[in-house]
Parts: C-alpha cells; sequence; structure tokens
C-alpha cells in the first residue's frame, strides 16, 4: 500500500515538471520571434504573446522632477508618490551637510525675510510669524548680511482644500534669486497633505531647507536640522499671550475630573482608530472621555450605532469646565499627529497624556517631556487609566508647575514659538556657546538667558540654588551724572562719600553724562575704594545701563546723582539683595494701575502700601540685566527713552519683570527720600519737568504693547531690619541709623 502512494506521488511530480518544461519552451520560443511592428522584427499571427518589457528598471528609483499637485485638482496615486520623494529628497540632510556656517560666523546670527511680493495672498498667522521675526534682535533687512532666509510665500497651510492654499508654489519659490535650493532656508507649517491620507508633503520641493513644521513624524523628521512647533490656531496671539491658568499650588493636586477629553471621532480615515477606541475607557465619573460624530457635511451617511449616543453624551458637558477640573487631559492624534489640545492643556496646567504614536514633540530637542507631560501609547489604550492613578500627588505637583513654566516661556504667543524656533537654530550653529538642558528647562527658559553673555551659570542670577552656590558679597555702585560739578556741597559728592563708607562696596563707576567737561582728579573726594569715571560717550540715558567691564561684582547699586542714602540704608539694601538676587531691590517706589475711563495703563507716585516698580535712582540689581537690556530690547524702545530722557527705569523694572515674573523687593521706607529738585536750566530738572509725568504715563503704554501684555507685578511686601520701630533697646538693633532718619 505505502508502495503504490510512493509510485503515484512520483508520477504526480514527473508530470508537473514536464508540463513546465513544455510551456518555458514555448514562451522561449516566442522571445526568438517578436510581435510584428516591434524593433525586433514580425511575429507570426497567433503567437503568444511575449514576456512584458521594461524600458527603465532603476526610474522608481532616480530623483525625478514632482509634477505636484500645482493645479490643486484631484491628485493620482502616483502624484502623491512622486510628490513625497520630492519633498524628502534630502532627508539627510542635517546642519553639517546642508547649512553654510560661513555667513554666520562672519555676520552674527541674522535673519532675512523676503519683500512681500504684489498679489501674494498672506494669512494672518502667517503675517504674525513674519512679524515677530522682523520684530526680534535677529532680524536684518540686507540680505547679504543674513545668515537665514525666511518666504514671504505663505507656507503655513499646505492642504489643497484649505482656503489659504498657495497655488503654483513650487515656481515661485524655484524664481527667488537666493534661493540656492534651500540651503539656509528656513520654511514654516502648520498643515500639509490632505484628505484621505493628510501626508507630510508640503507641495513643493524644499532641497536643503530647514522645516519649522507641526505635526512632523519621528520618521521623518530630521535631527538637529527641523525643529518641531506646536500646532496653533489663527487665534493664538501675536505677542504676550495669556497666561497659564494656575493660579495657586493646591495640595493635595488632584481636581474634580482625573482624565478628559471631548472633541471629534472619525469615522473613516486615517486617525479614526485611537478616537473610536475612547469609549472604552470612558466611565463618566472621573474619567471623561467625549466624542462627537457631528461634523463634516456628510457625516450622517457613515454613522455608526454608537454615532446618537456619544453625541447625546458630547453636548452634556462644558469644554471649558472641564478642561480647568481635571488632572490630566488626554491628547490623542487627530487627522494629523499634532492637535489643539496640546497648546490648551498646558494653559490649563491640565497635565497633557499623549496618545499619538510617532509625533515629534514640540521643541523636543531642547524641552525635557517627561517633566511636564504623560507620553502615552496608542495600543496600550486601556492602560492609561491604572498608570495615571499611579502617579504619586507631589509629582503630579511638579507636571503642573512645569506646565506652566513652559507655556509662558515658549508656547504662549506666536512671537515665543518663532523666537524659540530661531534661538535653537542659533545654539546649533554655536555650539560653544549653546544653552544646556537645565537652561531650556528651568525658570526663566532660554529666551531670556543669553549664552552670549556667558557659557557659565554661575554668571547668571537664576541658578545659584542649583549650582549650590551665592551671588559675590560685594556691588559695584554706577552713578549717573548729568549737572556740572560747581561745588563741593553738592548731592553727587556727598552720596559718593556715604557709598564708599560701605562694608560691601567694591568700587564707584562715576558715568558722566554732562555736558561739560570731565572735572580733574582733585575735585573728587578721597575714599578707601576706587572711583572710576567714566565718560558717556552718546549722553543719553540707556547708556547707564550698557554692559560696562569694569563692573567686575554680580551686583550693581545704581543711583541717581541726587540720591540722598546714608551707608547704613546702603548696607541694609545690599543685604536683602544677596537673598534675592534676581530681583530688583531698592527705596523709591511707584505703581501702575489701569485706567476705566481712558482705557489705557497709568503711572502714580503716591504713597501708598501697593507698588509695582523700585525705581533705579536708589536700587540694586544683577549686572545681568545691564546685558539683556541692552541686547534683548528693542532699538525702537531705548531710542525712546534717550529722545525723552525719560522712562529708562520703567523700563528696566518692565525687563526684570517680564524675565522673573516676580514684583522688585522695596525695603525700610524712608518718607524724608526726595527726588532733589535743581535748577531749571539743568539736564537733572526733569522731576520739575511738567511733561515728566505724562511721558512716563505715555511710556508705560507703549512698553506695554511691546511686551504684549503688562509684565509689572504689584506687591506689598516692604522688608524692614529685624525689631525695626520696636519698642527695644536701641544697642540691640543691628541697623539703628535707619529709625534715626
Amino acid at each position: 500500500m505505502q508502495a503504490k502512494k510512493r509510485y503515484l506521488t512520483l508520477l504526480s511530480a514527473g508530470t508537473c515538471l514536464a508540463l513546465l518544461l513544455y510551456l518555458g519552451g514555448v514562451r522561449l520560443r516566442a522571445a526568438r520571434h517578436p510581435p510584428p511592428g516591434s524593433r525586433h522584427g514580425p511575429r507570426p499571427g497567433g503567437a503568444e504573446r511575449p514576456w512584458p518589457r521594461f524600458p527603465d528598471a532603476l526610474r522608481p528609483f532616480a530623483p525625478a522632477e514632482r509634477p505636484g499637485p500645482e493645479g490643486g485638482g484631484r491628485v493620482s496615486p502616483r502624484q502623491r508618490r512622486d510628490s513625497s520623494a520630492g519633498l524628502y529628497r534630502g532627508r539627510r540632510c542635517r546642519m553639517e551637510s546642508c547649512f553654510d556656517f560661513a555667513q554666520c560666523r562672519k555676520n552674527g546670527f541674522k535673519v532675512y525675510v523676503y519683500p512681500q511680493q504684489k498679489g501674494e495672498k498672506i494669512a494672518e498667522s502667517y503675517q504674525n510669524v513674519l512679524a515677530a521675526i522682523e520684530g526680534s534682535r535677529f532680524y536684518t533687512s540686507d540680505p547679504g548680511q543674513a545668515c537665514l532666509f525666511v518666504l514671504s510665500l505663505d507656507t503655513l497651510d499646505r492642504d489643497q482644500l484649505s482656503p489659504q492654499y498657495v497655488h503654483n508654489l513650487r515656481s515661485k519659490v524655484q524664481s527667488l534669486h537666493l534661493w540656492n535650493n534651500g540651503r539656509n532656508h528656513l520654511i514654516f507649517n502648520l498643515y500639509s497633505g490632505t484628505w484621505p491620507d493628510y501626508t507630510e508633503d508640503v507641495g513643493f520641493d524644499i532641497g536643503q531647507a530647514m522645516l519649522a513644521k507641526a505635526s512632523i513624524s519621528t520618521e521623518n523628521f530630521r535631527p538637529n536640522f527641523d525643529v518641531s512647533i506646536p500646532l496653533f490656531s489663527k487665534d493664538h496671539p501675536r505677542t504676550g499671550g495669556e497666561k497659564g491658568f494656575l493660579r495657586f499650588n493646591t495640595i493635595p493636586p488632584l481636581r474634580k475630573y482625573m482624565l478628559v477629553f471631548k472633541g471629534k471621532r472619525y469615522l473613516t480615515g486615517i486617525g479614526s482608530d485611537t478616537r473610536n477606541a475612547l469609549y472604552h475607557v470612558h466611565n463618566g465619573e472621573d474619567v471623561v472621555l467625549l466624542t462627537t460624530c457631528k461634523h463634516g457635511k456628510d457625516w450622517q451617511k457613515h454613522k455608526d450605532s454608537r454615532c446618537d449616543r456619544d453625541n447625546a453624551e458630547y453636548e452634556k458637558y462644558d469644554y471649558r469646565e472641564m478642561l480647568h477640573n481635571a488632572t490630566f487631559c488626554l491628547v490623542p492624534r487627530g487627522r494629523r499627529l499634532g492637535s489643539f489640545r496640546f497648546l490648551e492643556a498646558l494653559q490649563a496646567a491640565c497635565v497633557p497624556v499623549m496618545l499619538s504614536n510617532g509625533w515629534e514633540l514640540p521643541f523636543s530637542e531642547v524641552i525635557d517631556w517627561n517633566q511636564a507631560a504623560i507620553i502615552g501609547d496608542e495600543r496600550l489604550l486601556l492602560q492609561i487609566p491604572s498608570t495615571i492613578r499611579s502617579i504619586h500627588q507631589d509629582k503630579i505637583l511638579a507636571l503642573r508647575q512645569q506646565t506652566q513654566f513652559l507655556w509662558e516661556a515658549y508656547f504662549s504667543s506666536v512671537e515665543k514659538i518663532v523666537l524659540t524656533t530661531l534661538e535653537i537654530i542659533q545654539d546649533r550653529i554655536f555650539k560653544h556657546i549653546s544653552r544646556n538642558s537645565l537652561i531650556w528647562n528651568k525658570h526663566p527658559g532660554g529666551l531670556f538667558v543669553l549664552p552670549q553673555y556667558s557659557s557659565y551659570l554661575g554668571d547668571f542670577p537664576y541658578y545659584y540654588a542649583n549650582l549650590g552656590l551665592k551671588p559675590l558679597s560685594t556691588f559695584t555702585a554706577v552713578i549717573h551724572a548729568v549737572t556740572p560739578l560747581v561745588s563741593q556741597s553738592q548731592p553727587v559728592l556727598k552720596l559718593l562719600v556715604a557709598v564708599a563708607k560701605s562694608q560691601y562696596c567694591a568700587q564707584i563707576i562715576v558715568l558722566w553724562n554732562c555736558d561739560k567737561p570731565l572735572p580733574a582728579k582733585h575735585r573728587w573726594p578721597a575714599t578707601s575704594v576706587p572711583v572710576i569715571v567714566i565718560e558717556g560717550e552718546s549722553k543719553v540715558m540707556s547708556s547707564r545701563f550698557l554692559p560696562y567691564d569694569n563692573i567686575v561684582t554680580d551686583a550693581v547699586l545704581s543711583l541717581d546723582e541726587d540720591t540722598v542714602l546714608s551707608t547704613t540704608e546702603v548696607d541694609f539694601a545690599f543685604t536683602v539683595w544677596q537673598s534675592f538676587p534676581e530681583r530688583i531691590v531698592g527705596y523709591p517706589a511707584r505703581s501702575h494701575f489701569w485706567d476705566n475711563t481712558k482705557e489705557r495703563w497709568g503711572y502714580t507716585s503716591k504713597w501708598t502700601n501697593d507698588y509695582s516698580m523700585v525705581l533705579t535712582g536708589a536700587a540694586i540689581y544683577h549686572k545681568y540685566y545691564h546685558y539683556l537690556y541692552t541686547h534683548y530690547l528693542p532699538a525702537s524702545l531705548k531710542s525712546m527713552v534717550d529722545q525723552l530722557a525719560n522712562c529708562e527705569d520703567i523700563l528696566m523694572n518692565f525687563l526684570v519683570s517680564a524675565v522673573t515674573k516676580l514684583p522688585p523687593i522695596k525695603v525700610t521706607q524712608k518718607k524724608q527720600y526726595k527726588e532733589t529738585m535743581m535748577g531749571q536750566t539743568s539736564r537733572a530738572s526733569r522731576w520739575a519737568d511738567p511733561d515728566h509725568f505724562a511721558q512716563r504715563q505715555s511710556c508705560m503704554n507703549t512698553f506695554a504693547s511691546w511686551f504684549g501684555y503688562m509684565p509689572l507685578i504689584h506687591s506689598q511686601m516692604r522688608l524692614d531690619p529685624v525689631l525695626f520701630k520696636d519698642q527695644v533697646s536701641i544697642l540691640r538693633k543691628k541697623y539703628r541709623d535707619i529709625e534715626r532718619l
């Protein structure tokens, strides 16, 4: 029986082999006799069809000109493939291979924006992007000085179905005489691809240009070349932006809802799987995940059995109420990897739970998102609730605090998003002075810590605690002199002597901004500390805040020439500053208020228990603020100050409060403090000028407009010496002379 089976098996195998040989022979004979009309000669009628001929087998692998969907019509699959191939032709680009460093090292990091072409439409969002660049310290109008180039052609929305889509972009870009195949160019993009697959194709060949792109995947992201930016709405503010919603730290940091989401559910197409599965986790109590099918023109054609129930549940909850009362916010992918929910959660201090596999998170090159978000996996959706419930309350509070820092530092406005992008690129170019992770992920953030000032963290006033350091125990006094020295009894000489007697004074710098020549050396009183007289070159108000090399201490005691201070007051103020080195500490306080009748900010010098500014006529602050004032603030604000010979102290307060998010500190109030009224013929008579107060009102509103918000913060705290005014023996008090003033 077994032998019979083996015989049948061998017979079947032999028959199959013979049949294959016969058919192969027929094919080979047919190949030797080409069909008529072919270049190989005639073929007899009735002969078999030949093997298919591939004229160029390597064609799919060769770079070709992209046909591109420039006309906005229906796009074939082949066109999409070719389009993607064109987009990522430079996918191996890195800074070392596709960027020219020479111009940057020659002229510094300067950014040029192409002039707008006639008839070209630019959406408001892209106008905000360009305005942020043109208003920054990086901008140059000279392309010959530029290190980086940005198109004026709107590239933000490259969805062909969008009304903002710019047609024929490929030819328009190629016609730019500075394009140079995209080298040293930066392209901003929020939306790419279109229905149904939403690819990351921007619709034209970017060449060697860098992409600042939202919803970019890790697969297509070119590390240390592209920049991942957040998806922001057209209503996102250009400057300033709202503050985060975490007003105080609640302990325990738990809210009404543990996890929330409210958004669209896609019934078909890309991005539908994750949101369609959310109902498995929703419990209607502390995990509220709501979706609706009710969007789009033909949603009813595709509705499933859950749509009606989901739509009814969706309408029961207010999104804002959920957002502000949730501990965690789910951020699932939509049609694209990014979502508006991401920025909304950050602002609301609702810890984002990312559910978008493959998304290169915004500014991931510098931001450690593990300190502010939970990175989930779409494939492990059912484990999300148990995972977040296991997070300790201390960790939750830290995550929420970090969301607020990141929101206000990098995401609250279009300007901050654009400036963060540019700063990241600048750090790549000048690696030897680039910011480290601590700077980017700790207050005040990378935008306010300029590495050109120093590469050592201990030179900044924000990291003493992190490094276990303290500021130097001495200060440099800078006295701003604008009046000729005609008498030995002038206030400036008395002030100089009093300051020189301070045990903490290292040196005194007199900034001579007077029209008269410098006084002879013997006119200055003899002191135990060096007195350096510097003649101001431009004789302008802003020169008092220049980063002079002569300032060798961390602390600067800024003084007007007519200030009246005792040595004891100076010592006490400096002692207080050592505990608050990032703030302005001093004596003369002023305040701001909102004038409802005029709908503008007001300035007041009334003596009250409330203040928001400490004037730099008698104040101590870190010398880094001289550098920041000079190199961070725009020339327009400094020019305004110089033209008015006024408001420089207000501008410095704006700057320091914007950086620290804290008010200044006023020390023991001295009723006798007055700005000495000097002769009307003197340049120092600005306090007697009737226009002086009106100018300061105007300055307040101009400064607030540039910052995009009012950075000044009110305070009612005043620091006094221990036992100040207490009914005890004067001998028990360290700063006993202050009470006698």
